[in-house]
């Protein structure tokens, strides 16, 4: 009789909750931008972008504290506005974009702090390394006036090292900074 009443006792509060909703949340390429910089020679910051990337952002919390962020870049895609110095990107001297086409990121965890201040820390994998990293940034949120849809934007920011990646492990710091500076600015639709 008492293991009736408890299993009844336990379905019932099995019904009793509402599940969590898991919402997604994808980026408009249109208004988004993946970028980095490095420093050349030790005088002069060289800055480029990836042309195509996807990224994604599911939470079940308004303020994105329980996020699972991923994002995908294609190496293909690189630019940084010189078509030489692109090619030399994409070959085996440093991204080998024929055998490592994509560059990955998947968010470990989520921590909001201050002001809408986030830290991320996550997994980033390039050139078939993957080694974590911590990445600052800040969000907004508003509403699309065309769609009215909800619509959050997320400037990303952090400082990685090209070797700890074997990306031009062959070009010394004096030429190519090891240190390179990581910025994205994202906004992402409710799905």
């Amino acid at each position: 009789m008492k293991k009736s009443l408890f299993i009844a006792a336990s379905v019932a509060l099995l019904f009793a909750f509402k599940p969590i909703e898991q919402t997604t949340w994808t980026s408009d390429a249109g208004h988004s931008r993946l970028a980095f910089s490095i420093t050349h020679m030790g005088v002069n910051d060289i800055e480029g972008n990836f042309n195509s990337f996807d990224a994604s952002i599911t939470s079940s919390k308004d303020d994105f504290s329980d996020a699972v962020i991923e994002m995908s870049a294609d190496v293909n895609t690189i630019n940084t506005g010189n078509e030489k110095r692109d090619a030399h990107l994409k070959s085996p001297d440093f991204f080998d974009a024929a055998k490592f086409g994509k560059l990955t990121f998947k968010s470990k965890s989520v921590k909001v702090g201050a002001d809408k201040k986030y830290t991320v820390v996550g997994d980033l994998t390039t050139h078939g390394v993957t080694k974590e990293v911590t990445l600052t940034g800040m969000r907004r949120m508003g509403t699309n006036p065309m769609s009215k849809k909800d619509v959050a934007g997320f400037k990303v920011s952090g400082t990685i090292k090209r070797m700890d990646f074997n990306v031009g492990a062959a070009m010394p710091a004096a030429m190519l900074s090891d240190e390179v500076q990581l910025d994205a600015n994202l906004e992402f639709g409710k799905k």
